[in-house]
């Protein structure tokens, strides 16, 4: 019996601090939520989450959340936000980083690893896939996972990312720019 390989899908990769829900500025730096009553949608972020599954794009957050790791969030809250973003927005995976810098593990973006892990579980095309994100961790960790890169812009008072493919206000504009632009998609839709 010959095994007939399961063809590779696209993905969006987002990250979801600044892009799928409101962050806290403190000295110019962005933090995420510190409650799940905190814990808010950006505007428009269903909506460009609906567009992208329907074109076809299997939608996986990849998120860092070192504060798990300095103990000063735990796993249940961010259990309890991951419970609200799912009930909010459909998403196939979310995938959370739980270290900080010093453990130099795989998954802390910038380094790949959350989106090859991915890649390998759901059969996903990182050449045909995105990554959004507002950071230049986001952008890095989707260049070197061989994905295009989108950033919305802020004005974080910290390193920008270098070349991104493309830079954009919202998640909404990231969705219209990537389906504008990718036109000729193959595989299944995400459901």
């Amino acid at each position: 019996m010959q095994l007939v390989p399961r063809p590779l899908r696209p993905a969006v990769f987002l990250d979801r601090d600044g892009v799928l829900n409101a962050v806290e500025l403190s000295v110019g730096r962005p933090l995420p939520p510190a409650s799940v009553e905190r814990f808010s949608l950006l505007p428009r972020v269903p909506e460009a989450c609906r567009l992208l599954r329907a074109a076809g794009y299997f939608l996986v957050v990849v998120t860092n959340q070192p504060d798990l790791a300095r103990g000063l969030q735990t796993a249940e809250t961010i259990e309890e936000m991951h419970a609200a973003l799912a009930r909010a927005v459909q998403v196939d995976d979310i995938r959370v980083c739980p270290h900080d810098d010093a453990d130099n593990c795989t998954c802390r973006k910038p380094k790949p690893g959350l989106l090859l892990s991915a890649a390998s579980e759901h059969y996903l095309d990182l050449g045909r896939s995105y990554m959004v994100g507002d950071r230049w961790r986001d952008v890095e960790a989707g260049r070197r996972a061989g994905c295009r890169t989108v950033l919305l812009y802020s004005d974080y008072d910290e390193r920008h990312p270098e070349r991104p493919d493309k830079v954009v206000d919202t998640l909404f504009d990231a969705a219209q720019w990537i389906l504008s632009r990718d036109t000729s998609r193959e595989g299944g839709t995400s459901g």
